[in-house]
């Protein structure tokens, strides 16, 4: 069940709206060898953000999904993943995308791809003495680029999902909760409980931008997740993955089961019992099956 009352308090801490993203037309270019093309916009603080679109052949009413980065501790490939894949994933991801019909949109979050030049430690910091968190402009500026996407001729607005892995699953399940016009969410590989993580010692193993102050006081990640119900949500996670120890994911995933009570048939959940932090052939297929329903 979703509460107003949590989805607006989840804006707030997310910074939905304060990160507009401004289209630079003449920064436009194709990449060679992909459907893709290059875009550059100009962010609501002035930087520039590199990003990547395609489109299907199909002419309108095309399907979409915001793709949202992983971290991995490699700051390099930033949105570049959706073109060429990372050690995680089992290859790159978003011309098989385009090739089943859907519209696909990436955007380098701050500090990554195009935008190293400033570290995660140095924006997580200035960030927090703000009174804000890296996070949270994260979800803003996805927020910003899912307006961006969904504005698009030949998109149908009613079919927008979004796709992540690790930072991508987490960012992706909180901007899905604060904007509900996101119609389906498939997330890999970060969904746990954040008071348990802290109880265990394995929050650590996750990075310094994920802070967002209060957020505990707040609502669990079960209940942010939880906010997607009615929506389609994929849920994939490896047993072994000591970032998503059982004892944090169990109780997470209860309380996003206890959501989607009345509608248990929107909520996959695909675990698989012998791999870690990283997808499996097995899951892509899963997710992919998934996403027909789009």
């Amino acid at each position: 069940m979703t509460h107003p009352d949590l989805r607006d308090r989840l804006r707030e801490l997310f910074k939905i709206g304060h990160h507009p993203l401004i289209l630079l037309p003449e920064r436009t270019r194709p990449v060679p060898d992909s459907s893709f093309q290059e875009l550059t916009f100009s962010s609501g603080i002035g930087e520039e953000v590199r990003a990547f679109f395609a489109t299907p052949n199909a002419t309108s009413g095309a399907p979409a999904i915001l793709y949202i980065h992983a971290h991995g501790n490699r700051y390099d490939i930033g949105a570049r993943e959706v073109l060429d894949g990372r050690p995680a994933l089992q290859g790159p991801m978003g011309q098989m995308l385009v090739n089943k019909g859907f519209a696909v949109f990436c955007i380098d979050l701050p500090g990554f791809g195009g935008r190293t030049d400033r570290t995660e430690s140095d924006l997580t910091k200035a960030a927090l003495w703000q009174g804000k968190s890296l996070a949270g402009q994260m979800v803003g500026e996805l927020h910003a680029a899912f307006d961006w996407l969904i504005a698009q001729d030949g998109i149908d607005q009613t079919r927008v999902g979004a796709f992540g892995i690790s930072m991508g699953a987490t960012l992706g399940y909180w901007l899905a909760a604060a904007e509900p016009r996101v119609a389906a969410l498939a997330q890999l590989c970060c969904f746990a409980d954040f008071a348990e993580l802290i109880r265990s010692g394995a929050h650590d193993l996750h990075g310094l931008y994920l802070t967002i102050p209060g957020l505990l006081n707040v609502a669990s990640n079960g209940e942010i997740a939880g906010q997607i119900a009615p929506r389609p949500q994929f849920v994939g996670i490896g047993d072994q993955d000591p970032l998503t120890p059982a004892e944090a994911v169990d109780p997470a995933l209860a309380e996003l089961r206890a959501a989607y009570a009345s509608c248990p048939d929107q909520l996959t959940i695909f675990r698989s019992k012998s791999t870690g932090h990283q997808e499996t052939p097995e899951m892509r297929r899963a997710v992919f099956e998934f996403l027909k329903a789009l």
